[in-house]
């Protein structure tokens, strides 16, 4: 339901429990403790490795609301796209602290690391209760290059789009279906974004402009949970929706610039279909639309434009809560054809958009969250992301400039009716360019 695939870059949330990180310490790597020796939180990190490479019984390494949360099948799944794009775990790089039932963790693999917190039980033998990756570092392997990545983005089951190059029309390294448009999830928040920002350059708004909070959407996001009618500075709804895709303020500001204004700055930016977007959704009208029964979907899909917009209006006194929401999308893939569009040579025209006529705050909001390891950030001047996904939707879209001042764009769409798509997958493979000597 258009959550960040970001925020971190691998997360198992445990008993409803989101674990942030500690601050890590270099220590001597655990493993080099005689396994006699080793602590509980030692032990049950040497174990983690083990059961990402297959080789451990989840029953015996986690608790069972650990597994209730996150079932053995799905933690396969997960483990999978890590070894997929990391290669098989090596060893426990880090730990620290080594006694307790809290640590900060790095787990090596062939390709790369990834850190993040483990938490013990030890009322339950000392079972993991919690486990969070929160950064994912890829490192540059000499064998990979950018066709054998095109051909593993391409292999992928449903429809597939991606282009990564320069902005400044060089041959891209990657161009798959680049006019072929594929819904976007929350990376349609880029569109709010250039209308923003173009008339904060123009002088027509101010980053410091208050508006009072008088939209409710779903979440992702916390404007969702905040008074009604708090006052909310411009800045602050465009940071909260790019960085942590905060629906609220997403949809704070379709209402404060208006639909019309949003679709003046995507046809401007050059998107080959503005048509194909309007009336301009806005997340909720998203939400509830999809949680509408067969015949109204129905009928939305073969309106026209001015139906539609009857249809939007007629949404808005009605009520959904958050379980029937979430219950409309828990089959999997929902009318994908009511979405967001774009391709990634319209993505491209924003950000070269943007770059024209946007005001420069703008690229810091973007950096908030680059969506990249430490390693992929210092291989760029500048990092910047935004991404969407829901069931069977995923688009990731940075904005890069290489160490010779040259803007390049990597975005990269992946649709399936059929199936969920798996966002952390498409999220490594995103990384291996990102961090590949070019």
């Amino acid at each position: 339901m258009m959550r960040r695939p970001t925020f971190a870059m691998l997360a198992l949330a445990t008993s409803g429990l989101w674990l942030p990180p500690l601050a890590a310490q270099e220590t001597p790597p655990a493993a080099a403790t005689a396994p006699a020796e080793r602590t509980p939180l030692e032990t049950r990190a040497a174990e983690v490795v083990d059961a990402i490479n297959g080789k451990a019984d989840p029953a015996k390494v986690f608790a069972p609301e650990f597994l209730k949360a996150v079932p053995p099948a799905q933690l396969a799944t997960v483990y999978a796209s890590l070894t997929a794009q990391l290669g098989a775990a090596v060893a426990v790089e880090t730990l620290t602290p080594r006694e307790g039932t809290r640590a900060a963790l790095v787990i090596r693999f062939e390709r790369g690391t990834t850190t993040g917190t483990i938490v013990l039980d030890p009322a339950q033998g000392n079972l993991i209760k919690g486990l969070l990756f929160s950064k994912f570092d890829p490192v540059a392997q000499a064998s990979d290059t950018p066709a054998k990545v095109a051909a593993e983005i391409s292999a992928l089951p449903g429809v597939v789009n991606a282009w990564f190059g320069p902005l400044d029309g060089t041959a891209p390294l990657v161009s798959i279906n680049p006019d072929k448009p594929l819904a976007l999830g929350s990376a349609f928040k880029l569109y709010i974004l250039a209308a923003l920002a173009e008339d904060v350059k123009a002088g027509k708004r101010k980053w410091t402009d208050v508006v009072p909070l008088d939209q409710k959407s779903f979440p992702s996001g916390q404007l969702q949970s905040w008074p009604q009618g708090a006052p909310v500075t411009l800045h602050t709804l465009a940071s909260l929706m790019i960085s942590i895709s905060d629906n609220t303020a997403t949809d704070q500001l379709i209402t404060t610039l208006g639909r019309d204004r949003i679709l003046k700055a995507m046809k401007d930016s050059g998107h080959a279909d503005p048509a194909h977007n309007t009336p301009f959704l806005t997340t909720r009208e998203l939400f509830v639309l999809k949680a509408s029964d067969a015949p109204r979907i129905a009928g939305y899909r073969k309106s026209d434009t001015e139906r539609r917009a009857a249809i939007l209006k007629e949404l808005d006194g009605e009520t959904r809560t958050l379980e029937e929401v979430t219950a409309a999308f828990a089959n999997g893939p929902k009318a994908l054809d009511i979405e967001w569009y774009a391709s990634p040579a319209d993505l491209a025209k924003l950000l070269a958009f943007m770059r024209r006529t946007a005001d420069p705050k703008v690229f810091e909001i973007m950096a908030i969250n680059p969506a990249a390891s430490d390693g992929i950030v210092k291989n760029w001047s500048y990092v910047g992301f935004k991404g969407g996904s829901e069931p069977g939707v995923i688009n990731l879209t940075w904005l890069l400039t290489d160490k010779a001042g040259r803007d390049w764009v990597l975005t990269i769409g992946w649709n399936n009716e059929a199936a969920a798509v798996e966002d952390t997958k498409l999220l490594g493979i995103a990384q291996r360019l990102l961090i590949m000597p070019r």
